[in-house]
């Protein structure tokens, strides 16, 4: 299959969808995929809406990391059970590539060793398997790599996937247990009487149901603000490249401040930035700027700003942001955001890692694409009920949701079904934007 997935790959779900269900599902990524998964596995009548392709946006563009470490301390209880989930599903689904060659954060300064050293106090707390590697130890897993490391940390039990593999593969499984896909469905609007939600109107009809959730990844402001809910997420671009195949030089996982890697079932690598982003500025950029300053003073130098969000992006300039049922929606102009690349980052990448593994060369590129990050300026997600009866709202992944989808997907799942969701959810409460509460990314690296 040629990737990641985009508008020109083939629709499986066409639908229709149907009259009435008990749960409507906006989004087709990771995270909506494994909600419907676990409604499904439990009875409940769920459809699935996806304006364009299942796992079409980011949960196909991402770097395919499944990482316990460096996880904010909310989230690693969380990211520890989907670890256990992708090794259940790895067992009926081979196809998805899933393997534990563990994940490897390289350090270039002492500082960061110090950082690497204060977040292993969460691992020691949750058993995890992680630990600190000196210089040695890091030359000694990284196939001739150079000598400029100071060392590093370690987590043998992280694990990869190949996502616009194993997303497709994981909606099969859904629809399977019952769950009703539909992509080239876009939800315009919520159908709202007596003050809660009753339904959806798509493009290709109204659905009766009793609880939506809301899971658009970087779409997700857009439909909640046209609705009166006003959550403070903005999106960053993502550059990625595979390579041609070549000598393996780490089994799994391993990122510095440069590049990160990720060694594929085809014998290449998936290449990226290390801390590197792009950013487009747009309305929400300026509505959100409050909030998100302590995330701009820790990460400013690693953000390129540019001054206008491309035509029909979530946040352009010109994109509708109010509209009716029985006209096309922002969702139906932009079927997959497809955004281009940041081919001078990449181009750099190239260069680090070759200086990095002088033996293995320059890599060539085959391939290289971008994705949009939904992410929150705490850097950790929305998972709640809104104010709004029958709504739930779980988005703002943060560049985390493709190793964590399954496990949130079965909480959101138990959470909608009224279940015990057998995590502390306060951490990613709504209200935490309103009640005052300090908002800056801390705990996680």
């Amino acid at each position: 299959m040629p990737f990641p997935i985009s508008d020109a790959t083939p629709v499986r779900h066409p639908g229709p969808p149907p009259a009435a269900c008990d749960v409507v599902i906006l989004g087709g990524g990771v995270l909506g995929v494994m909600t419907a998964f676990f409604l499904a596995e439990r009875g409940v009548k769920v459809v699935l809406c996806e304006k364009g392709r299942i796992a079409g946006e980011q949960s196909s563009r991402n770097w395919g990391w499944i990482r316990q470490q460096g996880r904010h301390p909310a989230e690693l209880p969380i990211m520890i059970e989907a670890n256990r989930l992708w090794q259940t599903f790895a067992q009926s689904m081979p196809g998805l590539g899933f393997r534990q060659e563990g994940v490897l954060y390289l350090a270039q300064r002492e500082s960061e060793m110090a950082a690497f050293e204060d977040w292993m106090k969460h691992a020691r707390t949750h058993g995890l398997d992680s630990r600190i590697i000196g210089a040695e130890g890091v030359k000694a897993r990284l196939s001739g790599s150079r000598a400029g490391w100071v060392g590093g940390m370690l987590t043998p039990s992280d694990a990869r996937a190949e996502p616009w593999v194993a997303v497709p593969l994981l909606a099969q499984a859904a629809a399977q247990r019952g769950a009703v896909l539909v992509e080239r469905c876009a939800v315009r609007r919520l159908d709202i009487a007596a003050g809660r939600v009753v339904g959806v109107l798509t493009e290709q009809g109204r659905i009766a149901c009793d609880q939506v959730l809301v899971a658009g990844g970087a779409w997700s402001s857009l439909f909640l603000r046209a609705h009166g809910i006003s959550i403070p997420q903005l999106s960053v671009l993502s550059s990625v490249a595979a390579t041609a195949p070549m000598p393996e030089v780490f089994s799994g996982n391993a990122c510095d401040h440069d590049f990160a890697f990720r060694r594929r079932q085809d014998g290449g690598y998936s290449l990226a930035p290390g801390y590197t982003h792009d950013f487009f500025i747009g309305p929400d950029a300026f509505r959100h700027l409050g909030i998100y300053l302590p995330t701009l003073k820790q990460d400013w130098r690693a953000t390129k700003f540019h001054a206008l969000a491309p035509r029909h992006f979530p946040d352009g300039w010109r994109t509708k942001r109010q509209w009716s049922a029985d006209e096309e929606s922002p969702f139906e102009r932009q079927r997959v955001l497809n955004p281009a690349p940041n081919l001078k980052a990449l181009s750099r990448v190239q260069d680090a890692f070759a200086a990095a593994f002088p033996q293995a060369g320059r890599p060539a590129l085959t391939h290289a694409w971008g994705g949009m990050i939904d992410t929150m300026p705490d850097v950790i997600p929305v998972i709640d009920q809104s104010p709004l009866p029958g709504l739930t709202i779980a988005t703002g992944l943060s560049g985390h949701g493709f190793g964590i989808g399954p496990a949130f997907g079965r909480i959101l799942a138990d959470l909608m079904t009224g279940k015990p969701p057998g995590h502390d959810l306060h951490p990613f409460r709504l209200s935490r934007f309103s009640d005052g509460s300090v908002i800056a990314p801390t705990g996680a690296l």
